[in-house]
This record gives structure tokens, sequence and C-alpha cells, in this order.
């Protein structure tokens, strides 16, 4: 199990790190670059995924779902971090409320706001780390590929 500290304090970033990893990854498989990690409360990373949807023909296969599966069961999900590097979708937000995830560490909204206000006023601690990493890599996908985005956040193509 790799573990994420420094110090004894959450090291955000090289949380983030394993997320943009994936992410990229996704990229390269010709996917949407969205990655995602589930960490326990002391950093211990619990599983790690990414978007899938096209590469499995699958559209509930998105980097928060991908990582939460791969994690496998816990008893509780309340001390566990989501880390993702673009906020959640309605359907992602949907998963961290069902099953109490405590916190989770946004890479960036500024190409996509998601649920994020709706999982702070359900009480989720939400930080935006507003990663300039994040947002180019998701802003150069937008551009290249406006439908495989539109179709992944439910939207009809422009």
């Amino acid at each position: 199990m790799e573990r994420m500290h420094d110090m004894g304090k959450l090291d955000l970033d090289e949380m983030l790190a394993v997320a943009i990893d994936e992410a990229r990854t996704g990229l390269a498989e010709g996917g949407v670059p969205v990655g995602a990690a589930l960490f326990d409360i002391r950093g211990n990373l619990l599983g790690r995924g990414r978007n899938r949807r096209v590469q499995e023909d699958d559209p509930a296969v998105h980097g928060e779902t991908d990582a939460f599966r791969r994690a496998g069961r816990q008893k509780n999900y309340r001390e566990t971090i989501m880390v993702t590097t673009l906020a959640p979708c309605w359907f992602c937000s949907g998963l961290i409320r069902q099953f109490r995830i405590g916190r989770v560490i946004v890479g960036e909204s500024r190409n996509f706001a998601g649920g994020v206000e709706w999982l702070r006023e359900a009480g989720v601690a939400v930080t935006d780390l507003d990663s300039t990493q994040c947002v180019e890599m998701m802003r150069g996908f937008i551009e290249a590929r406006p439908d495989i985005w539109n179709e992944d956040i439910g939207e009809e193509p422009p």
C-alpha cells in the first residue's frame, strides 16, 4: 500500500499526482483525461482509476467510480479522501454522497464545476487545488474532442 504523507501531514500535491498520472494514461489511451484516487485518512492509497468510458465502451466508468471500485469494499468511507483531477460530475458526486466519503480534493473546477457546491452543502470537505496542470490538460482535451467531452458530461453536442 502506497503512503502519501509529510511528517504526519497529508501531501495533497503527491496525492493529486497519482490522479494526474491516471488522467495522462487515460488520455494516451484515447479517453477522457480524468484520473482519481481514493485514500484513507492517513494517506494510504486504497485505489486509483481513470475515466475509461471510451476505452471500455462503458458510460459508468468515470475516474472516481473506477478508483472507488478498485479500492474494494471498505467498512466505512467517512474517513476516506477522493482525489480527482476534475470536479466530480453529478454521477460521481452522488457516489461520494451515497457512501459518505468525507473529503474530496479537486485538481480543478474551472473547466467543469460539477457537483462541488452540492457536495459542500452536504457537509463534504472539498478542497479545490486549482492545478494549472489539470486545467490545461482538460482544456486541451475539450478543445480537441468536444464530441466526447459533451457525451461524457451528458450534454448535447454543440
